[in-house]
C-alpha cells in the first residue's frame, strides 16, 4: 500500500508524497515548490523517483526543475499540456499507467479547469490524485474549459468506488461548504459535514483528503443534474464571497 504524506506550502496549497516501500520508490504529486519537498523526504529517508503533474499552473509544477535536478527524478505530465510543464520526460493521456514501486495507477483525461488537465487513480489503493478538478465539496474554476468539460469530468470521477480517497491540491473545504449550503440548504448531510469541517478548521486540521462517497453525498457540482446547473453553481460559485 502507498504511504502518502501531505505538505501545506503556500497559502493553502497540498503537495502530495507517495511512497511505496518495498520499492523505496517516491513520487511527488503537483510539487508547487521544492524546498520542503527535498526536506520531507529527506527527513524520512526517502527517495524521490518520480514527479506526477496534473496541470501545467505555476502553483503546480513550480518545484519541477529544482526537485529534478537534486533528485534526478523523471517528470510525468498531461500530454495536452506538456509544453507548458517543467521538465516534462513523459506525457501521459487517458489510458496511460504510471507505477510507483507495484502499485499501478490509471490516467483519466478530466478536462474543465485547464484543457489538458488529468488524474491519477490508483484503484489497488483506493486513491485519487485530482489536482483542481474535484475538491472537498468543490471543482476547479473553469479558467479553460467548459462547463459540459467539467460536467463530464466530475462524472468519470463519480465512477470511482465510494471508498476512494480524494487528494485534491488545495485546502478550499470551508469556504466551499458554505457555498454549497446555498446550493443545497436542505442537504442535511452537507450541513452536517460543514460542521464538522469548521470545527476541524478551528483545531487548525486539514479536511483533505475527502472520498467519493462523501462527495457524491455533499458536493453540489458533482450532484448537479446537468451542464447547466453545473455551469450555474459554477457562476455563483465564482461570486460569492
Amino acid at each position: 500500500m502507498l504511504e502518502i504524506v501531505r505538505l501545506p506550502v503556500l497559502s493553502d496549497n497540498y503537495v502530495w508524497l507517495a511512497h511505496d516501500a518495498a520499492s523505496g520508490e517516491t513520487a511527488v504529486v503537483d510539487p508547487a515548490v521544492a524546498e520542503p519537498v527535498l526536506a520531507e523526504a529527506a527527513a524520512r529517508g526517502w527517495r524521490i523517483t518520480q514527479i506526477l503533474n496534473t496541470h501545467w499552473h505555476p502553483d503546480h509544477v513550480g518545484g519541477n526543475a529544482e526537485i529534478k535536478a537534486a533528485t534526478g527524478c523523471t517528470v510525468t505530465g498531461p500530454a495536452g499540456e506538456a509544453a507548458k510543464i517543467t521538465g516534462i520526460d513523459r506525457a501521459v493521456s487517458e489510458g496511460d499507467t504510471v507505477r510507483i514501486g507495484k502499485a499501478e495507477g490509471r490516467v483519466i483525461d478530466v478536462p474543465g479547469h485547464t484543457a489538458g488537465h488529468i488524474a491519477y487513480s490508483f484503484p489497488e489503493d483506493g486513491v485519487l490524485f485530482c489536482g483542481d478538478t474535484l475538491f472537498a465539496m468543490g471543482c476547479g474554476r473553469l479558467f479553460e474549459g467548459t462547463a459540459a468539460q467539467m460536467f463530464d469530468s466530475l462524472g468519470k470521477l463519480m465512477t470511482l468506488p465510494d471508498a476512494t480517497r480524494v487528494y485534491c491540491a488545495h485546502e478550499y473545504t470551508e469556504s466551499n461548504g458554505r457555498f454549497a449550503l446555498t446550493a443545497e440548504p436542505e442537504n442535511t448531510a452537507l450541513a452536517a459535514r460543514q460542521a464538522e469541517v469548521v470545527a476541524m478548521r478551528g483545531r487548525g486540521e486539514p479536511t483533505v483528503p475527502s472520498t467519493i462517497g462523501l462527495e457524491r453525498a455533499t458536493n453540489p457540482f458533482t450532484r448537479a443534474h446537468d451542464v447547466a446547473e453545473l455551469a450555474a453553481r459554477r457562476t455563483a460559485k465564482d461570486n460569492f464571497r
